[in-house]
């Protein structure tokens, strides 16, 4: 029995949930997919590259600029929460990428303005999409600074590098760092659900936001595998861009912007 059909047995002897398997949205990908995705990402990224690499600069800095302004107005207790909260909204913000793609798979020209005005489909449909995802960042915002009062009371933010060693080397900031961890990654597990599919279908069809959504979510589900390889690929570049100050995301951002398209036309 494969792996997959082990926690779909597993899963549905707690839960029930079997009945949500269905054919109809199984792709059958192998888990290594997301490797091909990330491959044909690179090969769009390189194709005009300065286009990409404009976009993941401004990704950089205005993401610089947000960082500086928490730090500037005394809020530097949302800086976790909120580079956190970044890869909620993050395929809200790559929909230029998915533009190019998806002009280079049909051979159109692309351009910067191009990739600034994009034209949904859907047509406004995105915009509910995005203020969801919005909401569910500014949702992972304040239940962190409640994660953090549950656990430290409610007292001043005692700073960034003093808060960061009471995490670190205290069993209550060791207790607090595990359940943020995981309240985060329900919120994460939900963004990347609902959205990993939803945006680049409602670019590419005249569909409505809740039943892309729930596409998504059905194609994420039924190919889990190959869906949690890709999630682990994303987290895992995402924190290289972190561990460089960001600097990386001018790379990254668009590498995994076009990737995902990609991603979304294996399962389409």
């Amino acid at each position: 029995m494969s792996g997959t059909r082990k926690l779909q047995r597993w899963v549905g002897e707690v839960s029930g949930i079997e009945e949500t398997w269905n054919p109809k949205w199984q792709r059958h990908l192998p888990a290594q997919a997301p490797f091909e995705w990330l491959a044909k990402g690179w090969r769009d990224l390189i194709t005009f590259p300065m286009l990409s690499l404009t976009y993941g600069i401004t990704v950089f800095v205005v993401s610089f600029l947000i960082i500086w302004l928490l730090f500037a107005t005394g809020r530097d207790y949302f800086l976790f929460p909120a580079v956190a909260g970044f890869m909620i909204i993050a395929p809200l913000l790559a929909t230029g990428l998915y533009l190019k793609s998806s002009r280079l798979e049909r051979s159109e020209p692309v351009t910067l303005g191009s990739m600034l005005r994009v034209r949904p489909v859907a047509g406004a449909q995105v915009f509910f999409t995005g203020l969801l995802l919005c909401m569910l960042m500014l949702l992972w915002m304040r239940a962190a600074v409640l994660i953090y009062a549950l656990f430290f009371g409610v007292r001043p933010f005692p700073g960034l590098g003093h808060v960061t060693q009471l995490l670190l080397t205290t069993p209550t900031g060791w207790a607090m760092l595990a359940v943020g961890i995981f309240i985060g990654a329900l919120f994460a597990g939900f963004s990347f659900a609902i959205s990993v599919f939803s945006i680049p279908m409602l670019l590419d069809q005249r569909i409505d936001a809740f039943t892309a959504m729930g596409i998504s979510v059905a194609l994420v589900w039924n190919n889990l595998r190959p869906m949690l390889v890709w999630g682990a690929i994303v987290l895992g570049l995402f924190l290289v861009s972190v561990a460089t100050g960001l600097i990386g995301l001018v790379v990254i951002f668009p590498l995994l912007g076009h990737a995902t398209w990609h991603a979304y036309k294996a399962v389409h």
